[in-house]
């Protein structure tokens, strides 16, 4: 079982300077390759206290040189804001400084105030998440980009560095909908899946997910999904409780303040209609809504924590978990606890489910030559 640490980067209500954030989740990261966990992981998000991370490649970058052993992933790359070449040619920086310790997720977004920022239209998105996407696998298999779409026409150049190998097998999209699953199954990546609704609809999506590969992919296994969850861990089930209660609340108040997630927009823009229903739940309760996402995470005593995790298991069969440890403006000593119970106590009995699930793959060679 591959089990990662995931940065977040909160800031809520600027309590803290933004360089005590980042410092802390340089500290973090160091101790996550130090405890053993297998990988580290940077969202992307701009312009807010939500998440003040806006190039996950860039931190990545540096913590390839500050680690050893750690695999590094995005969680996402959201593709409609850049300039593909720039993506293709970013992953092929951290590819080669990190020998190939690269894990690619990649999405669409979802924020109207980070689209507005980037000068996107918001209606564009989903349109523009294929064509960048397809033109940056194929980018990343060939060692050359080229794209002639609506929206990206680049000429043909060779990406140098070249990337080191194939990166079929670790490379995840991200998404909410459920049309959103046809199209990741089709460009052939894996699912990241971050529980924010509730567990019928995450496993409804899953579902369309496997239905479309054996569709596009008859003779590929189906990859195994990547499963998001916010983590706390203490022997008292009732310190447990009340830290989870509170912070994780702080966490998703702040994802429904940064998403608008209580707004009217999503069922007036192109490709995020389905939103809208979530909007109304918002509208009805936000607390109700903020609970329910609480309840979804992987919080108790280390007991309790593996039990979820199991029972969540069952459901998606799941190979690799990504666990956010430090966040909603929690001390950070609290989260240190947390993580190295965690790895004390819960750790162990993950390594017992099976193998890294990016272990295999390590020496694999790019799938196609570049055509010269």
């Amino acid at each position: 079982m591959h089990v990662g640490y995931a940065t977040t980067f909160q800031n809520p209500l600027r309590a803290r300077t933004d360089q005590e954030v980042w410092d802390s989740e340089v500290y973090f990261s160091g101790l996550a390759d130090d405890l053993g966990f297998d990988s580290i992981w940077s969202t992307e998000h701009h312009f807010t206290d939500y998440e003040m991370i806006p190039n996950p490649l860039q931190f990545l970058s540096f913590m390839a040189a500050r680690t050893t052993r750690a695999r590094l992933g995005t969680m996402v790359v959201v593709l409609p804001w850049h300039d593909p070449v720039r993506v293709a040619e970013e992953i092929a920086v951290l590819e080669n400084l990190s020998h190939g310790r690269t894990i690619l997720g990649i999405g669409r977004g979802l924020a109207t105030t980070e689209f507005t920022g980037f000068r996107i239209d918001m209606n564009e998105s989903r349109d523009r998440f294929v064509e960048s996407a397809e033109t940056v696998l194929a980018a990343l298999e060939d060692g050359y980009i080229e794209a002639g779409t609506r929206h990206y026409q680049i000429p043909r150049r060779d990406l140098r560095p070249a990337p080191i190998r194939s990166f079929v097998g670790r490379t995840f999209g991200a998404g909410g909908s459920p049309e959103t699953m046809p199209i990741l199954a089709r460009l052939g990546v894996g699912l990241l899946l971050v529980p924010t609704k509730n567990w019928d609809e995450l496993y409804a999506n899953f579902d369309q997910y496997k239905l479309a590969w054996r569709q596009h992919h008859p003779d590929r296994m189906l990859p195994k999904p990547i499963l998001d969850q916010f983590v706390f861990v203490d022997e008292d089930p009732a310190r447990a409780k009340a830290m989870a209660e509170k912070y994780i609340s702080v966490y998703f108040n702040e994802v429904l303040k940064h998403y608008n997630m209580g707004g009217d927009h999503f069922a007036k823009t192109k490709g995020y209609e389905r939103y809208a229903k979530f909007s109304e739940a918002v509208q009805k309760s936000a607390s109700a809504v903020v609970h329910g996402f609480m309840d979804m995470q992987a919080w108790g005593t280390p007991a309790q924590v593996i039990e979820k995790l199991t029972a969540a298991r069952a459901k998606l069969d799941y190979d690799a978990l990504v666990l956010h440890f430090a966040y909603g403006g929690m001390a950070d000593a609290d989260a240190e606890r947390s993580m190295r119970l965690f790895a004390d106590a819960v750790l162990p009995t993950l390594r017992s489910w099976g193998p890294d699930a990016f272990a295999v793959e390590a020496e694999s060679p790019r799938r196609r030559a570049a055509a010269r």
